[in-house]
């Protein structure tokens, strides 16, 4: 699984995989962050939940990368075929396949950070009611 999972990240392009990964530890680090600072009292419930936004927006910005890296490979892809001529219909359906990762991989964080967001909102709220 673990080297399939690498094989999947240089497939989908180094760069952009790499951005992707990124914006995946940004989002983590928000999460922690906003944790601890609400639950050592730093910050109120608003603050914390306006926090909470940014890291769903985070996760939209994930995906509509995703997405450019996909055009960006499409894009690439169609120049090579235009270069060499007819291409198999296997060899299409592969490099289609290839482009598609970037976008799996941002919709996959964008998942993760509503996961979050809907979890850390209900959480935070749950506390600031107990805490009334």
């Amino acid at each position: 699984m673990h080297n399939y999972m690498l094989e999947l990240f240089y497939m989908g392009g180094s760069l952009f995989m790499g951005i992707l990964t990124l914006i995946l530890f940004v989002i983590l680090t928000m999460t922690i962050r906003t944790w601890v600072k609400f639950s050592i009292h730093q910050w109120d419930v608003s603050t914390a939940q306006h926090n909470l936004t940014y890291i769903k927006s985070i996760g939209f910005l994930a995906f509509v990368f995703g997405i450019f890296g996909q055009l960006i490979g499409l894009y690439s892809a169609f120049v090579a075929i235009e270069h060499m001529g007819g291409i198999s219909p296997a060899m299409l359906a592969g490099g289609l396949k290839v482009s598609m990762i970037t976008t799996l991989y941002g919709a996959l964080i964008l998942m993760i950070s509503i996961l979050i967001w809907l979890f850390s909102d209900a959480l935070i709220k749950n506390k600031a009611e107990q805490n009334h």
